[in-house]
């Protein structure tokens, strides 16, 4: 354990918990550090003077702050829930996250079994309120399914369908974090438990495509339009965008891929996948590779034929470009000309 971390603590009691320890048992990267301690806040600002890092509220209401690198790693210092660590491991949702181990010595609590239940990579319920208090803990499962290829014991499973249409209460932006690191086989699971109606979603948006490796086009298929509900990314949403409004080529010719890439670049692929239009795949990475570096005219070339500055300039560019990828021009004299009858 950091030894900067036992500083910031100080001499009162803490623990590691929750998923550091978890990942730690099941010898997998720790990214994120939980401990539970007495004072959050003075161990989270001391510990950022320690080892840097941005230091912030996580939770103002359950008192939690947490300090931030920038290589993606955080440690967050919670507070105690109640007067033991049994009892903060009480209010937590799986087994496998309510153990904990002291920072000072090697013992490891573990009053529910969470060992046990890791070394069989089930995932079990805490106890019966676990998804009343909180819901967002139904993605949560189906997350914690996906990332560590464990399973739901059947009470649990029973907890989670009966608690199914509690999905969509936590906030937007809790649901979209689970969702976001949901794999299409996470994504099924959650329909087959009944998480995605209440969400908006369908997992049917899946099965008509073929996936493609696009951060947010999963998102994008079992959403569709009802994507934009949650607080995405601006890039998210403008790939929702494109995806959503994307029409089908009439054919391969390589005027209609230049005005479809013209219309869904950087995202063109995704767009086919999007659409079903896997046979156009080859056309589309063929017009890629085969796309000129430098263009045939700059703005100053057709200033120079006596336009003046406006909309009219963009649109002459557009149409020597378009009309380069159709084949019908290839050099910068072809273009001029091109421009020229346009002007008459």
């Amino acid at each position: 354990m950091d030894e900067r971390i036992r500083r910031a603590v100080g001499v009162e009691p803490a623990w590691v918990v929750g998923g550091a320890l978890r990942d730690e048992l099941l010898g997998r990267e720790v990214v994120d550090v939980d401990v539970a301690c007495a004072e959050p806040e003075l161990a989270a600002r001391l510990y950022s003077r320690f080892a840097g890092g941005a230091v912030f509220p996580l939770s103002e209401r359950h008192g939690a702050w947490r300090v931030a690198f920038r290589t993606g790693k955080t440690v967050d210092f919670t507070p105690l829930h109640g007067e033991t660590i049994e009892e903060d491991l009480a209010t937590r949702d799986f087994t496998v996250n309510a153990m904990a181990r002291p920072l000072e010595g090697d013992g490891l609590v573990d009053p529910w079994g969470g060992e046990a239940d890791l070394a069989a990579a089930r995932l079990r319920a805490v106890g019966p309120a676990i998804f009343e208090d909180d819901p967002l803990r139904l993605l949560r499962a189906v997350r914690l399914e996906d990332e560590l290829g464990f399973v739901l014991d059947e009470e649990t499973e029973a907890l989670a369908r009966a608690s199914a249409g509690r999905a969509a209460e936590p906030a937007g932006e809790r649901i979209l974090g689970e969702l976001e690191r949901l794999s299409p086989a996470g994504f099924r699971r959650a329909d087959a438990l009944g998480l995605l109606e209440p969400l908006g979603g369908s997992f049917a948006g899946l099965d008509r495509v073929d996936l493609v490796d696009t951060p947010g086009f999963v998102l994008v298929a079992v959403f569709g339009e009802g994507l934009l509900r949650f607080p995405v990314s601006n890039d998210l949403r403008r790939l929702a965008r494109i995806l959503l409004t994307a029409e089908r080529p009439p054919d391969d010719s390589p005027r209609e891929i230049y005005r479809f890439r013209r219309r869904t670049e950087p995202w063109a692929l995704s767009a086919l996948a999007y659409l079903g239009a896997t046979d156009l795949y080859e056309a589309v990475r063929t017009a890629r590779v085969a796309e000129p570096p430098d263009p045939l005219l700059r703005g100053e070339d057709v200033l120079e034929l006596g336009l003046e500055p406006g909309p009219e300039v963009g649109r002459l560019l557009e149409l020597v470009a378009e009309e380069r990828a159709a084949g019908t021009i290839a050099t910068r004299d072809e273009a001029l000309d091109l421009v020229r009858r346009e002007l008459r």
